[in-house]
């Protein structure tokens, strides 16, 4: 048997080299390659569009749209994240240790993103398959029309959660503010007990699916009524 010597890692740091020279860095390396960046200092749109199947890890906390577009491999943050995080992401793993602004995960087809602390308003907004798992509370306006993918909140979520939602699934362990239109607590079955569970387990999280409730669409605003109209 043949033992492969383990991948070098490459360091970069912010201090010397600039957030563009980082991201061509990042987009020209190939499967398997790990990175380390060093003082980020909340520079924005750090590994935006990764491709490759890479390891980013960032010591410290980013600006906006860190990860944003993100297809492929795992980036961690060390530290706290600010608006955008993950925007857009399409598969691989992007994980915050700490605290998230607003808007994380918007717009995501796919993938996982973890937040360990807490998150701003409007997390998850029109998310399209992505799942999200938050270790603390999230904002306000929360995974407004949220289309598919599942949010889990192991905190408390803000006001308006789920406003003019789809047939996305979120499950809360604490208290809502208020539920948005259209958006009704629901049963939780066996099935959504198992993918809750093992949604959890991959985020690192050591609660159980039985703490939590689930929401979703009421599907009161599929089409149109006039007697929604103050709704809409």
């Amino acid at each position: 048997m043949t033992l492969m010597a383990p991948a070098a890692v490459t360091t970069v740091d912010l201090a010397d080299s600039s957030v563009r020279e980082l991201n061509q860095l990042l987009h020209d390396a190939v499967d398997g390659a790990s990175f380390v960046v060093e003082s980020p200092v909340g520079g924005h749109n750090i590994a935006v569009g990764i491709t490759a199947d890479l390891d980013v890890t960032v010591e410290g906390n980013v600006g906006y749209y860190f990860a944003g577009m993100h297809q492929t491999g795992t980036a961690t943050v060390h530290g706290s994240a600010g608006v955008g995080l993950a925007e857009n992401i399409m598969s691989g793993v992007v994980h915050v240790t700490g605290d998230a602004s607003q808007s994380t995960g918007a717009t995501g087809h796919g993938g996982l993103v973890i937040v360990d602390g807490n998150t701003g308003a409007r997390c998850g907004i029109s998310m399209k398959g992505v799942d999200i798992v938050v270790g603390g509370s999230i904002g306000h306006a929360s995974a407004f029309m949220a289309q598919a993918g599942r949010l889990v909140v192991c905190g408390d979520a803000g006001e308006a959660l789920g406003d003019s939602i789809y047939e996305a699934r979120i499950y809360v362990r604490g208290q809502v503010a208020s539920l948005g239109a259209d958006c009704v607590e629901k049963e939780m079955r066996p099935e959504h007990l198992a993918e809750l569970q093992e949604l959890l387990e991959r985020a690192g999280r050591t609660e159980r699916a039985e703490e939590f409730r689930r929401y979703g669409s009421a599907r009161g605003l599929y089409h149109f009524k006039v007697d929604n109209a103050g709704a809409y």
